[in-house]
């Protein structure tokens, strides 16, 4: 089943793609939660002319992703978290905890777009996580976990 995303969709693309799904998940979830739509012959034209007026924003918002993406790759964060003994943490760090460290140094991203490798944090050091700014802007961002002090 062909259809054009609305929305953009983990694991599957990003808005205005046109994507090929099995019949039962477009139908059955993407389609009836507004995500996407059918590919028509008249839809891909719609799809086509949007695009083309599109160019020119998509433009300016990659621009100021690329501007975001240097400011990130200067920072150096260290997020606290309780440790027990040796390295071991007491819970984990997430997406989340990163995204709040993030802010506190005034850069706002939707904890959605923050994948780090290897999932959950459990022990200190450094860490890598990808940053995705915008659909052709991914950023490597390197943190690191430390022991809070008490």
């Amino acid at each position: 089943m062909e259809l054009i995303l609305r929305e953009d969709v983990q694991n599957l693309g990003f808005k205005d793609d046109l994507v090929t799904v099995k019949n039962g998940y477009g139908r059955n979830y993407l389609i009836p939660n507004g995500l996407a739509v059918l590919a028509t012959p008249s839809a891909k034209k719609v799809l086509a002319e949007n695009l083309r007026q599109k160019a020119h924003k998509e433009k300016e918002l990659i621009e100021g992703a690329n501007k975001t993406a240097t400011a990130l790759k200067e920072l150096e964060i260290k997020i606290p978290a309780k440790a027990g003994a040796g390295d071991k943490l007491f819970g984990s760090v997430t997406n989340i905890d990163l995204a709040a460290a993030l802010e506190s140094v005034g850069h706002e991203i939707d904890r959605k777009f923050i994948s780090i490798k290897g999932g959950s944090i459990k022990r200190t050091g450094p860490y890598e996580a990808q940053i995705r700014l915008h659909r052709e802007v991914i950023v490597d961002f390197p943190f690191e976990v430390v022991a809070e002090k008490s």
